[in-house]
């Protein structure tokens, strides 16, 4: 059972025997990669996974047990439990504590919750930030900014964020570091613990977009003894929407600002207002749950898509993240000798083991939709660039129907 108060407990919900649904786990024994009959089949090569990963047909199972309980009412949904196993495999996953672990909306729900634990902008101070971070995180801190903020950003030089430019930029005052471990633009990957050295040695704290990283990358908050770290799902941990991960170091717990009240947050909740309740000097006697759930748990979340995790992360991590990484190597490789040779302009630093390669092209989606369409590919399409991202389920047979669809620049 998840630890503190349950929903069922507040609302005394009775005794229905909980029914026993177990999601099916990936087999014992990994599959070989490329993996194509973990997924169900697609009209042409789908080489997008960094905007939406593909739903395990195992994951998508998951959740039909789920839905189907729900429609019948037959019994009990073990809630409760799957949240736990969900919570311990992410942990495993980014080698934390799960009691370290809250369950999040979104990335950035996650960065919000960061800069209102740390009671910014109120409390002062500067925040070092990055333009190869999230996009959808320019917004935050230009608000900042605007509200009389310090903010720093940090430019790439050759595609790269420099450790010397970020050094640079941690001046005197400065409370946060705040960057994608992994960037949604280029896949550049940062020196995370070397960023963390320097930010820690100059009073600052560290937080990482691992949105591109978790399921993809290794990743270990331990080692890197990052601060702040925050995913969404449905990417790389073959979720969906609606759900994801915050990870606090448990020992900055304390020095975070609680800005939210609800009873997921509770270890105890006793009434006094209801018949039969016993008497108090309150209205009800609370205790907040000491883990990371009791600072930032907020109602409700997605239980479907606690349902997939509760498969896809055990999958994740019976192929081993090091072996995803390795099969998608070669690929990577001849994507980029592929374009070069077709002469496309490479924005995604060379050595990169990330998941993305992204080309500069002005016009690009006006010069490749159709190509591309006629040859059922699917990539990240943009106004001026382009990204390519393969997974576990691609081959060589993808990237060569890529380059085949994709007109000679030079």
């Amino acid at each position: 059972m998840r630890s503190g108060v349950t929903r069922r407990d507040i609302l005394a919900g009775a005794g229905a025997a909980p029914l026993v649904v177990q999601a099916a786990s990936a087999t014992a024994a990994s599959p070989l990669l490329p993996d194509k009959a973990s997924f169900a089949p697609m009209p042409g090569p789908y080489l997008d996974s960094g905007t939406m990963h593909p739903i395990p047909i195992g994951a998508r199972d998951a959740v039909r047990a789920y839905l189907d309980q729900r429609a019948n009412t037959e019994g009990r949904y073990p809630t409760d439990a799957v949240e736990t196993r969900v919570k311990a495999s992410f942990a495993k996953l980014i080698n934390a504590a799960p009691e370290e672990i809250a369950f999040v909306q979104s990335t950035t729900a996650g960065e919000q919750l960061v800069i209102d634990g740390l009671d910014f902008p109120r409390a002062g101070g500067r925040i070092v930030t990055d333009t190869l971070h999230f996009f959808g995180s320019f917004y935050l801190y230009q608000e900042l900014a605007k509200q009389g903020f310090d903010v720093a950003w940090v430019r790439p030089t050759e595609n790269r964020i420099s450790i010397e430019a970020i050094e640079k930029a941690i001046t005197p005052g400065t409370r946060l570091v705040a960057l994608s471990l992994v960037s949604t633009y280029n896949g550049f990957e940062h020196d995370l613990k070397r960023v963390c050295e320097i930010a820690h040695a100059r009073g600052a704290l560290v937080y990482a977009d691992i949105i591109h990283a978790a399921g993809t990358v290794p990743v270990d908050v331990r080692a890197t003894n990052v601060d702040f770290a925050a995913t969404a799902s449905y990417k790389w941990l073959m979720g969906d929407f609606g759900l994801g991960f915050l990870y606090v170091r448990a020992d900055l717990h304390d020095r975070l600002k609680r800005t939210r009240y609800g009873y997921y947050q509770l270890a105890a909740f006793a009434p006094h207002v209801y018949p039969f309740d016993p008497p108090g000097e309150t209205i009800a006697d609370v205790t907040p749950r000491p883990d990371m759930e009791g600072l930032f748990a907020g109602g409700t979340h997605a239980h479907t898509v606690v349902a997939q995790l509760d498969w896809s992360l055990d999958y994740i991590l019976n192929l081993g993240v090091d072996r995803i990484a390795a099969h998608r190597q070669p690929l990577m490789a001849r994507l980029r000798a592929g374009l070069v040779e077709r002469g496309y302009t490479i924005v995604t630093p060379p050595g990169t083991r990330t998941p993305l390669l992204t080309c500069a092209l002005e016009g690009a989606y006006a010069k490749l939709s159709d190509p591309l369409k006629a040859a059922k590919v699917q990539i990240t399409l943009s106004r001026n660039r382009f990204r390519v991202c393969p997974s576990i389920f691609n081959d060589g047979d993808d990237i060569e129907r890529l380059l085949a669809a994709l007109p000679r620049i030079s």
